[in-house]
């Protein structure tokens, strides 16, 4: 038996985006002479209203396996998951599912608001096609993981966001489905929720039942998924391992080691470029060329180096590690900041800058660069795995 549970085929789908108007008579009288002519001589118009949020969709999903899909906002992740969840049907193309599918793509999704907490977990358990006794055997911990047990007996209506998201999360991750499908949805809790969630996901996974995992959550695609796909445009740009997928998402429109800008920018952080690592030399250095409209009394530059998922890893600032020699007032200049044998592994970087006057904001800059470090020969020839983190610290075993 094969262990594709998903496939997805030329998978399009289009939406209208309103009706065509023709406003003035004579426009409606030109549409109607130009439309039997055109159709005469195989001349089809293009239709303003229409919009394909999806184009040629084609991927498979195996058993047991984490498939993270990213991508920026109206890229048709949410699309594509609606199909996957027969929620909408796709324009062109087919989808074959085998197994039980759970969807969590908004918040409240297959719930009736004036039904109670309870009456839902039900309701969400018939309509995943369980049992009642399967439900009954699951009730507890689902209570227990979504913290609703003083509220159990309230119609959802009155829930706030969270209490609905956890709810409707909590019957959807501990009913058993084959496949789980979850949104963003999850942003609408709180860190500690977040986590739990994400926890309870990695679980689903071990069990070797297969996630369908949409989120801008980049640290959480690299640590649970172990597949990711990138659409942009409605079409599949790149897939492969999460992290050779999160780095061209993250690196898209962003400056690969230089930042220059734009020309009519006069005044704050103009310029910055990166000295890269390597065997011989490894350190990692920028050179900032700033200015101000107003003399600096006390000028200060700070940069901090983030992983490519967005977590920060190391900075400095001239505040902390002050300028070497002396520095007075000016209105502009180029420093130098040296990272002396730089701690990290090899792989994609985020660099982000911020000048001010003492400590009055003049301009900041958030991933102004990306860089790439390469110079670490590996024992093994590859990164090391995702557990281990950015930064490399030697450490000296011996054994006695």
């Amino acid at each position: 038996m094969s262990d594709t549970v998903i496939t997805v085929e030329n998978v399009s789908k289009r939406y209208h985006l309103g009706m065509v108007r023709h406003d003035t008579l004579r426009d409606r009288l030109t549409h109607a002479m130009r439309a039997p002519l055109n159709r005469l001589r195989g001349v089809v118009e293009p239709d303003p209203t229409e919009f394909w949020a999806l184009r040629d969709i084609n991927f498979e999903v195996k058993r047991g396996e984490v498939l993270g899909i990213i991508g920026r906002n109206g890229a048709g992740k949410s699309t594509l998951l609606k199909i996957l969840s027969r929620i909408t049907e796709p324009t062109t193309g087919r989808i074959r599912i085998r197994g039980r599918v759970a969807s969590l793509l908004e918040v409240g999704t297959g719930f009736h608001p004036e039904l109670s907490g309870r009456e839902n977990i039900f309701l969400n358990g018939a309509i995943l096609g369980m049992s009642r006794a399967e439900i009954r055997r699951k009730f507890d911990e689902i209570v227990a993981f979504a913290e609703v047990e003083r509220f159990l007996d309230t119609p959802v209506k009155h829930y706030s966001s969270g209490m609905y998201v956890r709810l409707a999360f909590a019957v959807a991750a501990h009913l058993e489905p084959e496949i789980l499908i979850v949104d963003e949805v999850l942003a609408v809790g709180d860190a500690a929720f977040q986590q739990k969630c994400l926890g309870r996901m990695q679980t689903v996974a071990h069990d070797g039942r297969t996630i369908l995992f949409v989120s801008h959550n980049m640290d959480a695609m690299l640590h649970l998924c172990t597949h990711g796909i990138l659409i942009e445009g409605g079409r599949i740009k790149s897939r492969g391992e999460p992290a050779a997928i999160v780095p061209v998402y993250l690196n898209t429109g962003m400056n690969h080691g230089t930042y220059e800008a734009q020309l009519d920018k006069g005044h704050g952080i103009l310029r910055v470029t990166t000295e890269l690592p390597t065997e011989a030399r490894p350190d990692l250095v920028f050179v900032v060329m700033f200015r101000s409209e107003k003399r600096l009394n006390r000028p200060t530059l700070g940069v901090v180096v983030h992983s490519v998922a967005g977590a920060p890893l190391f900075g400095s600032n001239s505040l902390f590690h002050p300028w070497s020699g002396t520095t007075g007032p000016t209105a502009g200049g180029t420093a130098i900041v040296t990272f002396k044998e730089v701690p990290l592994w090899n792989g994609s970087y985020r660099a982000s800058f911020w000048l001010s006057d003492d400590r009055r904001p003049v301009d900041a800059l958030t991933d102004a660069v990306t860089f790439e470090v390469s110079s670490r020969h590996l024992p093994l020839g590859a990164p090391p795995p995702k557990e281990i983190g950015s930064v490399h610290v030697r450490g000296e075993w011996r054994i006695t």
